[in-house]
């Protein structure tokens, strides 16, 4: 479902809390947002996370914003606090193999709409960042840099940027040639080198153009194009 909540307004001065205030004015008590981290990396799962703050000072997490604009230290405080505080949480991890059978649209939407099926309270609205999700439990809207705009939107970029860099740690002990601790699994000249020198490894999704192309493969139609280096 998705649709604007009819009389309701947010002041430009509203703050990153006004669309929750607003919309919990409006008798729409649970509001949950919801972000992802890695759609753009050729490299390690795609995650998605829903959080669902509570109205008042409970639901103020001190320090937070778009999990881009924050530094890993800020990071990783946020996510504490956030795990803390939020009603409700949850996080879906999509392994590159399912990135690559759905493709990175259907793979993006299917981990929005699971993520927040799997929130321990129902929303009873839903805030998305960029684009819209159909078949959520609840009316929604899709806001453009949600997570700049909307708290609860932040408090999930946040939840799955933070849970994504961890494993991409994780992952570069099994896979120390690429490097995938520094760049997570974005390209940068230093994984395009790995890539060139060693050839994929499994946790490379094998729709990315740069990935098939080190592999020896065709491009295949359909296959994304990641030539430029993107922020991790």
């Amino acid at each position: 479902m998705t649709g604007r909540v009819a009389g309701t307004t947010v002041r430009r001065d509203a703050g990153l809390y006004g669309y929750e205030r607003a919309l919990r004015r409006a008798g729409l008590e649970h509001v949950a947002g919801t972000d992802e981290a890695g759609r753009g990396a050729c490299a390690g799962p795609l995650v998605a996370a829903a959080a669902v703050l509570p109205a008042s000072q409970a639901g103020v997490v001190p320090g937070l914003a778009d999990s881009k604009l924050l530094t890993e230290a800020a990071r990783e405080r946020c996510y504490a606090q956030v795990v803390r505080r939020a009603l409700a949480w949850s996080v879906v991890v999509v392994p590159p193999g399912e990135c690559d059978r759905l493709g990175m649209h259907v793979a993006n939407i299917e981990a929005l709409r699971r993520a927040v099926a799997r929130l321990a309270v129902r929303p009873s609205y839903v805030l998305t960042d960029g684009f819209p999700v159909d078949g959520l439990p609840a009316p929604a809207l899709a806001m453009w840099k949600g997570d700049r705009v909307a708290a609860c939107v932040a408090a999930a970029s946040v939840l799955a940027k933070v849970t994504r860099d961890r494993l991409m740690t994780r992952l570069h002990d099994d896979h120390p040639a690429y490097g995938f601790a520094v760049h997570k699994g974005y390209i940068t000249p230093s994984h395009s080198s790995a890539l060139t020198e060693h050839g994929p490894c499994p946790e490379h999704r094998m729709r990315f153009v740069n990935v098939r192309r080190a592999a020896g493969l065709e491009v295949e139609a359909g296959a994304v194009e990641l030539e430029e280096p993107a922020p991790a």
